[in-house]
């Protein structure tokens, strides 16, 4: 959940869908390394793992998120595609609703985020997950979970 400070806070509970991916991700890492390194990420796009994933890339000066994969299922709800665009260029939906907030807050913090959304008619949490390359948090994995 978020706070007031605008941080997005892991809660003590993950939904199973999203516990998944993050146990995913924790089986990634190197060693002692608290943080795995992109180029170990292999979603197959048709497993159901990565069916509502993204896989967002990081770029610095300025910062900014671009969609490299994005899930089957996370298209469809979305209604078109939007991989290889930036977050800051796609049409406001609450699928990405707070998303570049918390891709920020995850590079800042280099931890995993949450944020759920809750709307009449749009329920879901979503889990952002930092991933290392080339001395910095290049990559990152988006997981939503809809109830």
């Amino acid at each position: 959940m978020t706070n007031e400070g605008g941080t997005f806070l892991l809660p003590d509970l993950l939904e199973p869908d999203l516990e998944r991916v993050q146990a995913y991700w924790n089986g990634l890492k190197r060693g002692d390394n608290d943080i795995p390194f992109w180029d170990d990420v292999k979603f197959s796009m048709q497993a159901r793992l990565a069916r509502d994933v993204m896989v967002i890339e990081a770029f610095e000066n300025p910062l900014r998120f671009r969609f490299d994969l994005v899930g089957d299922d996370l298209t469809h709800r979305y209604g078109t595609a939007i991989a290889g665009k930036f977050t800051d260029e796609v049409a406001p939906h609450p699928l990405i609703d707070r998303l570049t907030d918390q891709c920020l807050a995850t590079v800042e913090r280099r931890a995993p985020t949450y944020f759920r959304h809750a709307t009449v008619g749009t329920r879901y949490s979503r889990l952002v997950l930092p991933l290392w390359g080339n001395g910095h948090i290049e990559m990152l994995i988006a997981a939503a979970c809809f109830s």
